[in-house]
């Protein structure tokens, strides 16, 4: 069977009809992949366009496993996988994800400064939602600096993820809502590729010079 996306951007085009934002609305996109997504949505409704950076936390032993996530601002969050571990070992684990979110936002950014958020309505998009942990750490950072409202949208997710992500988000968009076991967000996509760090910065340049 053919995957319903054909790749982030397709997915974004998609994405950005269930989507009504208001006047004065960022979006954000998680990066790397989801600033693809992101884009389109922001194209489509002619908004500002910026990332946030979000690095998952993996298990030292199941690097695909996720503890949690961690922002390049520092805020962090858990999954139920973390509780195994000591206290010291997780605190060295999100301190090194911290340094590769900022080593990557640094790549991303160059000396551009993000864009403010405080006193905005904010949608953050992604390509596809694992489990809730990147979204709910991009979450926390935005009400941090102030968003006054906060979107999650994004082409894909599990049922189980959803419903924590709605009893948290102010709005959350969803194009097909998945089964939870099996599922893999790149199961979805035709092209699903690593997205490299220079992809990221011409959209974002694109963004800032039109």
């Amino acid at each position: 069977m053919r995957p319903p996306f054909l790749d982030r951007r397709a997915a974004g085009l998609q994405l950005a009809k269930l989507l009504s934002p208001q006047a004065g609305t960022m979006v954000l996109g998680v990066a790397r992949g989801g600033a693809l997504c992101a884009a389109a949505v922001a194209e489509t409704h002619a908004l500002p366009l910026d990332i946030i950076v979000v690095r998952k936390i993996g298990h030292p032993m199941q690097p695909e496993l996720a503890l949690g996530a961690v922002s390049s601002y520092g805020e962090a969050v858990t999954t139920e996988h973390a509780g195994g571990l000591s206290p010291h070992l997780f605190q060295s684990l999100i301190a090194r994800s911290r340094r590769e979110a900022l080593s990557l936002e640094t790549r991303l950014r160059g000396d551009e400064p993000a864009l403010p958020v405080d006193g905005k309505p904010v949608i953050v998009v992604d390509d596809g939602i694992a489990t809730s942990a990147t979204m709910m750490c991009a979450l926390h950072a935005l009400r941090n600096r102030g968003a006054t409202s906060i979107t999650c949208a994004v082409p894909v997710a599990p049922t189980d993820s959803l419903a924590y992500l709605r009893a948290q988000y102010d709005r959350v968009r969803v194009l097909i809502e998945a089964p939870d076991i099996p599922f893999a967000v790149g199961q979805y996509y035709f092209l699903f590729g690593e997205v490299p760090d220079a992809r990221v910065r011409e959209e974002l340049a694109r963004f800032r010079n039109s």
